[in-house]
C-alpha cells in the first residue's frame, strides 16, 4: 500500500503570486497613463496640422483629401502649436513637410502629411508646333490629382495669356510653365513709339528700343536728342513712360 503526503504550503506562500501580480499592475497604470498623455499631445498637434492645412488649400480645389502621417518617434510635448510650410518653393499638394512652432518653445517639430488635390487642368488638344499662341482654341480641360503631375502645372487660362510654345508639344501634354515662354513684343534696336499720357493730354514720339522685352517689361528707350529713358512694353513696337 503506497501512501501519499500532502504538503501545506503556508499562507504567504500562496499568496506571493498575487502580490507580483498587483505589484505589475500598479507599476503598469503610470505608464499607460504617460502613454495615453504622449497620444492625445500628437493628437493635438496633428489636428492643428490638418486643420492649418485645410485652411491653406481651401482655394485649390474642387476636392482636397488630407493625410497627417504620425510620428514615427516620440513627440515631444507641443503647447499651442503653431504650424507653418517651411520654404517658399514648397507646392501646395502632394508629399509636403510641416513645421510646427510650439508656444516659447524655440525648438521646431516637423510633420509629414500628403496633400490630394482633385482640380481641373489643361492639356494640348492637338499637336502644336514651336512658338505656337496659346489659347483655350489649341486646349482642352482635364480633371486629375494635381499630385502625381508637374509641380507647374497650367490651372488658370488667364496665365498663358500671350504666351507661346516653346517646343514642339504632342496631343495631349500637360501644360506647365516650362513649355511656355512669353515671346518679346520689342526687339533690341528696334524703332518704337514712346506714349505718355496725363490729365486731358496724350502725346507720343519715337525711339530706338536698347532692349528686348516681353509686354509688361520696362525697357531702355534712347530718344532722337540721344536721351535714354526707362519705359515700359505695352505692345507691339509700343513703350509707355510714366
Amino acid at each position: 500500500m503506497k501512501y501519499f503526503a500532502h504538503i501545506v504550503r503556508p499562507a504567504a506562500t500562496r499568496l506571493r503570486p498575487i502580490w507580483l501580480l498587483l505589484m505589475l499592475l500598479a507599476c503598469s497604470v503610470p505608464a499607460i497613463a504617460g502613454q495615453q498623455q504622449e497620444m492625445a499631445e500628437q493628437r493635438q498637434v496633428m489636428d492643428a496640422v490638418h486643420h492649418f492645412l485645410r485652411q491653406h488649400t481651401r482655394s485649390l480645389g474642387e476636392q482636397v483629401e488630407i493625410e497627417v502621417v504620425p510620428p514615427r518617434v516620440n513627440f515631444p510635448a507641443c503647447p499651442n502649436p503653431q504650424p507653418f510650410l517651411p520654404g517658399r518653393e514648397q507646392a501646395r499638394w502632394g508629399r509636403l513637410s510641416v513645421g510646427v512652432r510650439c508656444g516659447d518653445d524655440e525648438r521646431l517639430r516637423y510633420l509629414q502629411a500628403q496633400v490630394s488635390v482633385i482640380s481641373r487642368y489643361w492639356v494640348t488638344s492637338r499637336a502644336l508646333d514651336k512658338d505656337t499662341p496659346l489659347d483655350a482654341s489649341v486646349l482642352t480641360q482635364q480633371t486629375g490629382d494635381l499630385g502625381r503631375l508637374p509641380r507647374q502645372v497650367i490651372r488658370n487660362l488667364d496665365d498663358i495669356e500671350g504666351t507661346v510654345t516653346r517646343r514642339p508639344l504632342a496631343a495631349g501634354t500637360v501644360l506647365q510653365q516650362a513649355l511656355l515662354r512669353v515671346p518679346p513684343l520689342v526687339e533690341r534696336r528696334q524703332a518704337v513709339t514712346v506714349e505718355a499720357a496725363g490729365s486731358g493730354f496724350r502725346i507720343s514720339r519715337q525711339g530706338r528700343a536698347m532692349d528686348a522685352g516681353a509686354r509688361g517689361d520696362r525697357i531702355r528707350i534712347r530718344l532722337p536728342n540721344r536721351e535714354v529713358l526707362q519705359a515700359a512694353v505695352i505692345g507691339p513696337g509700343r513703350v509707355a513712360v510714366n
